[in-house]
């Protein structure tokens, strides 16, 4: 009988039904910050950690290599043979066919897209030179190259997009010239020819 009366005593112990509902509070407040802190990866919103992203690409299946070059405002030249230069990274050298081909699970699997991608975490003030180099030809005929240059901040913007035709295996085309301010904002657009692959090899 004594352990019965007790038992009354703690059902209807004020203080534990107190504690018990700051529990429960406490446990409805952490969920509410772990969904808070979880919103942005929930949105599907991705960082890029680029100033700016500069990306070729030419047809699907297509055996040829198409090479971009980017030259900075400091000189520094990005290219398959120097994929780090400043804050520049070539992401992917991309070679046709023949480094598209991966073999997954015993079974040979053929990956279509021809792509590169060069990225500038930072900017230096400055002139940019984009160009294109047909570094070789297994088809011998012309490839259609789209090439786009966007800007990521402070809001997504395309600064320059065309198609550019490369005539044969050799064949060099300044894309696109532009000039970053010191703000960040993109000026002075051109198209006149520069080398690149030229002026890099005379420094071989």
């Amino acid at each position: 009988m004594p352990l019965k009366r007790a038992v009354n005593h703690f059902q209807q112990d004020p203080f534990t039904d107190l504690l018990f509902n700051v529990l429960i509070a406490f446990t409805l407040l952490l969920y509410l910050i772990v969904a808070f802190v979880n919103k942005p990866a929930e949105s599907g919103i991705i960082d890029p950690k680029a100033e700016f992203i500069i990306t070729i690409k030419w047809p699907d299946n297509s055996p040829d290599d198409i090479d971009l070059w980017v030259k900075n405002s400091a000189g520094e030249i990005i290219w398959f043979r120097n994929t780090e230069a400043g804050f520049m990274h070539l992401d992917r050298d991309d070679r046709g066919l023949s480094n598209d081909t991966m073999v997954i699970d015993g079974k040979e699997r053929i990956n279509p897209l021809n792509q590169e991608v060069v990225t500038l975490r930072q900017f230096i003030p400055g002139e940019y030179i984009v160009n294109l180099h047909y570094y070789k030809s297994n088809s011998n005929e012309a490839v259609d190259t789209e090439v786009r240059v966007v800007k990521t901040n402070p809001r997504l913007q395309v600064v320059f997009y065309d198609t550019i035709q490369l005539e044969k295996e050799g064949s060099e085309k300044t894309a696109i010239r532009f000039t970053v301010t010191e703000d960040g904002d993109v000026l002075a657009l051109n198209s006149i020819a520069k080398s690149l692959v030229l002026s890099e090899q005379s420094h071989e």
